[in-house]
């Protein structure tokens, strides 16, 4: 088996590199290499379509909420065994919110010693593209860069003289051109690409894109040049823990909800917990779980069909009145409020949070948040286990909550971020928590084992 790890980026944002990395993922699993793919800060759908690429689990890298050595932890876990691994990066080589690009794809190149295939938007240059690769190059002389992958090429002339140029001003390897297509374009909504959980020709698109990559991009002199060390076997980076042995973990998921991280998951497991998952579209009531867990997704995308599945809605309103211990993120938050409404429609959700979650044409909230647990926070933590003075998160949502009762509880002040409103989030009800910002399951907040650990105090309360 061939042994590979590179990072995709490009030049700028829209530069087309999470179609290229679909492609590269698919062409080179067809051809028997087991691909492990990653996907740089705190983004949900690129993981998704990755993930269907390769038909692995999609991990997260995020200077954010991560420290350096767990990132690489996280690396070396996901790609072990691997024959190839894939990061694609998120925006520009070089962009990230630090001045000296200490978050930037470049910085995580560095960290896990990986080789950067840049993807170029060819579109409307020529021999302009040499000065352009020649300042990347230059930018950081520390940066090894495996090779150019030209994008959006017009057709044999533009790609004749795209290359000569490169040839002849660089030293930069150009390792395929890929021509514009329509075929296989993946969809944007409000928030980005379409979730590939929610694209019903998800598979036929990315074997289109595969198809094209494999006529257009050589994999052998890709995979030549990226060579890496065999990969061992995982090794065990966390803390064991059976905090959730026995337990049962109900989790929504399905079109409209499918925003976990793959690494939070294989936290539940880990720690012995059971998943269960559900489906909110079909799914007539609950299975039998000790708790819930409601992640986001596009809920408004899917209005009538759960508004229409009133037995779950039921079901799920009776089980968090009784005190089953619920969290919810963001979309998950949205389908327990009283109604979504959006382009001029109200649809009645759940309604165990006496709000309305009102869609509106421009964010409400994006970004990373930084949030202060409150008094009021309901999971536990562990002995010895310090209070952060920072809960890092992410938001990025259209909707807002609206009617909320003046006397509602809340987990988190919110430092940085939008959060439900008047500088809070996570509202409280029984043993339900639920937040517009997106939790990592980390080292200095394994949030994961908290909830379990609540969970644990409520069965056995009961």
């Amino acid at each position: 088996m061939t042994t590979a790890a590179f990072l995709v980026s490009a030049a700028h944002k829209s530069s087309g590199k999470t179609t290229v990395s679909l492609g590269l993922a698919r062409a080179l699993r067809h051809r028997g290499e087991g691909v492990h793919a990653f996907k740089k800060g705190p983004d949900y759908i690129d993981p998704i379509w990755l993930a269907r690429a390769t038909g692995r689990p999609c991990y997260n890298l995020d200077f954010f909420t991560s420290m350096p050595e767990e990132i690489r932890a996280t690396f070396r876990r996901g790609s072990a065994g691997a024959g190839v691994a894939l990061v694609e990066g998120n925006k520009g080589l070089f962009d990230g919110m630090d001045l000296h690009g200490s978050d930037s794809n470049a910085a995580l190149a560095r960290l896990l010693g990986l080789p950067v295939v840049l993807v170029v938007d060819a579109q409307g240059i020529t021999r302009g593209v040499a000065p352009l690769l020649l300042g990347y190059r230059q930018f950081d002389p520390a940066l090894r860069f495996a090779g150019v992958i030209l994008n959006k090429v017009a057709g044999p002339r533009h790609e004749a003289k795209l290359i000569e140029s490169i040839e002849h001003h660089t030293d930069l390897r150009v390792l395929g051109a890929v021509r514009r297509f329509d075929g296989a374009r993946i969809v944007e909504a409000h928030l980005g690409l379409v979730p590939a959980n929610e694209d019903e020709r998800a598979e036929e698109k990315i074997e289109r894109l595969a198809g094209l990559i494999a006529e257009q991009v050589d994999l052998d002199a890709l995979l030549a040049v990226t060579q890496a060390p065999a990969r061992p076997a995982a090794t065990m980076d966390s803390p064991i823990t059976d905090i959730g042995r026995g337990l049962r973990i109900g989790i929504a998921r399905d079109a409209a909800f499918g925003f976990y991280y793959a690494d939070d998951l294989d936290a539940f497991a880990a720690a012995g917990a059971e998943l269960v998952f559900f489906d909110t579209l079909a799914d007539q009531g609950l299975p039998p779980v000790d708790a819930l867990f409601i992640g986001g997704g596009f809920p408004e995308r899917h209005l009538a069909a759960l508004a229409g599945n009133a037995a779950l809605r039921g079901a799920i309103r009776e089980v968090i009145e009784a005190g089953t211990p619920c969290y919810a993120e963001c979309g998950g938050l949205m389908y327990l409020s009283e109604a979504i409404e959006w382009r001029g429609a109200s649809h009645p959700m759940v309604g165990i949070i006496p709000a309305r979650a009102v869609m509106h044409e421009r964010p409400q909230g994006r970004g990373y948040v930084q949030l202060e647990e409150l008094p009021e926070a309901p999971w536990p933590r562990a002995e010895g286990m310090p209070a952060p003075r920072h809960l890092r998160a992410h938001e990025f949502h259209y909707s807002r909550l609206e009617g909320l009762p003046a006397d509602a509880r809340f987990a988190y002040r919110v430092r940085r971020g939008a959060g439900i409103g008047g500088g809070r989030d996570g509202y409280l009800h029984h043993n339900l928590l639920a937040n517009y910002a997106h939790l990592r399951h980390t080292a200095d907040h394994p949030w994961v084992h908290r909830f379990l650990a609540f969970v644990r105090q409520v069965r056995d309360r009961h």
